[in-house]
């Protein structure tokens, strides 16, 4: 692997499902850590199979030569009702990554969530957007909860991701233009950008000021499409295999890289993929989409 300005790890959920419990749910925390280690990648997020003792997962990290990044944290501050209570739980979730390590916080507010409101029933089968006072309640939430995680040392990085209610091009524009840019920060998820309706590149290029944290994705379109025809959720499109990871479906990642390389971006980079593993065995399209990115690295440093 060619040298990069930004450090390149991988997410656990290529080798477990977060949002799909059944993808790998067989799979131990010790293969993950183990596979990850053998792919030379130095960086990964918290997943479900992970021990959550700060103590025993330093161990099992360091002993591997692996940083923990981040770990998602869900957030409802669109209804104020849950204000305090969610920013209390903020704070507890922002203590124990700095403990770890980490540097940023993946959030995203799961409000009017199909799959990730607590609120909402199995027999519903809609989105619900949020109206002018839950984007209001929403952006003020993040500052809070923005200040919390500067004061302990940390980053807010908002992962914008399908399913929920900033999923598009102008919802992220949106969200970015009512935050604080000091407190809030922007994860750019290539996947859930092209999921989203929008270019990733061009999402990339507006709010790289704001990108503290990224997740490469890719996208399998022709199943994307098939997808969107029969109206299918977000889950039920993880199971169907809408993503993999960068190299095995349609996203160009080529511009990507470039603009990432020259600006300088120096956080960290997630491969992700999210899917079954065991059609699609997480080490093996680990290494493919190293080669992959790999090739892109030695293509643009023989144009330079």
């Amino acid at each position: 692997m060619k040298s990069l300005p930004f450090r390149l790890g991988i997410h656990p959920i290529n080798w477990v499902g977060e949002d799909v419990k059944e993808f790998g749910d067989d799979t131990t925390f010790h293969q993950i850590v183990d596979e990850i280690q053998a792919l030379g990648l130095t960086g990964t997020e918290m997943g479900r199979k992970f021990p959550t003792d700060p103590t025993v997962l330093k161990q099992e990290l360091s002993a591997r030569g692996i940083q923990l990044v981040s770990q998602w944290k869900s957030v409802l501050f669109s209804d104020p009702s849950f204000r305090a209570m969610e920013l209390e739980n903020y704070r507890r979730h922002a203590e124990f990554l700095k403990e770890m390590g980490c540097e940023v916080i993946s959030t995203c507010e799961v409000g009017g969530s199909l799959h990730f409101d607590p609120r909402r029933t199995p027999f519903e089968k809609e989105l619900i957007n949020l109206d002018a006072d839950g984007w209001a309640n929403l952006a003020e939430g993040l500052n809070q909860a923005g200040e919390i995680a500067k004061q302990i040392g940390l980053k807010l990085t908002y992962h914008h991701h399908g399913g929920t209610v900033v999923e598009s091009q102008d919802e992220i524009d949106r969200l970015m233009e009512m935050t604080d840019p000091s407190l809030v920060h922007l994860l750019f998820d290539t996947g859930h950008s092209y999921y989203g309706g929008g270019d990733p590149l061009t999402l990339l290029r507006k709010h790289r000021e704001r990108i503290a944290y990224i997740h490469l994705k890719d996208v399998r379109v022709s199943i994307l499409d098939e997808a969107r025809t029969e109206q299918s959720d977000f889950v039920t499109c993880i199971r169907r295999g809408v993503f993999t990871v960068p190299g095995d479906g349609n996203i160009d990642f080529a511009p990507i890289f470039e603009e990432l390389l020259r600006t300088n971006y120096n956080g960290w980079a997630l491969i992700e993929g999210e899917q079954d593993p065991n059609k699609h065995p997480a080490r093996v399209y680990a290494e493919r989409s190293l080669q992959y990115i790999n090739s892109l690295l030695n293509y643009q440093n023989h144009t330079a």
